[in-house]
């Protein structure tokens, strides 16, 4: 039985006015593979990455999403399909911890009456077990995000990605800003999520 890809682009071409920044671009992702964009300046990669995540509709062409033609209208729409991006500079609040930066704007709350809460402790104790099984030993949930290295936030970013589902994660230059150890440890955690049968795009 074959599977499908967990996205596929066919034949995607993205016009803006009369630049042609993309022109018959075909792509499939499967369970567990990894993908590298390369390219020069210009060459279309960011308008590619941003047309599978939903940040631009296609002039021409088809996107199926586990073999379903879809129209991903906005990036909202592809998470919750599955696809995530991770953007360089990763959208967390360095002097926030990093229960806050994992669960931003998706919080667990308990009630007591008519009152919510966040839950913190569960908070907590889902964010130090998805920072584990990604390598990464925290002090405390409580730690600053900005306390931590740069591969060490693209860990929590890509650890938050998974956790809510993402099947395909597509991460924007994840290792431009980092030295060879900080890049070791982010190619570590791409391992890691592959082994998963989560496709990468990079």
């Amino acid at each position: 039985m074959t599977t499908a890809p967990l996205i596929e682009l066919r034949a995607i071409e993205k016009h803006f006015g009369p630049v042609i920044a993309l022109n018959g671009v075909s792509f499939a992702v499967f369970p567990g593979e990894v993908h590298c964009l390369l390219g020069d300046n210009g060459a279309g990669k960011s308008t590619f990455i941003k047309t599978m995540s939903g940040v631009h509709q296609p002039t021409k062409g088809e996107i199926l999403v586990e073999g379903r033609p879809t129209v991903l209208e906005s990036p909202r729409e592809a998470m919750r399909l599955g696809i995530a991006t991770v953007y360089q500079d990763l959208a967390m609040i360095p002097l926030m911890s990093v229960t806050r930066n994992f669960w931003m704007g998706r919080e667990p709350v308990k009630r007591f009456g008519p009152f919510r809460f966040i839950d913190f402790a569960h908070a907590n104790r889902v964010t130090l077990e998805a920072m584990r099984k990604m390598g990464i030993a925290l002090r405390g949930p409580d730690q600053a995000v900005g306390t931590l290295s740069g591969g060490e936030r693209q860990t929590v970013a890509i650890a938050r990605a998974v956790h809510f589902g993402a099947k395909v994660l597509i991460l924007d230059e994840p290792t431009s800003a980092l030295g060879v150890r900080q890049t070791a440890n982010v190619l570590a955690t791409i391992a890691r999520v592959r082994k998963q049968g989560i496709g990468v795009v990079f």
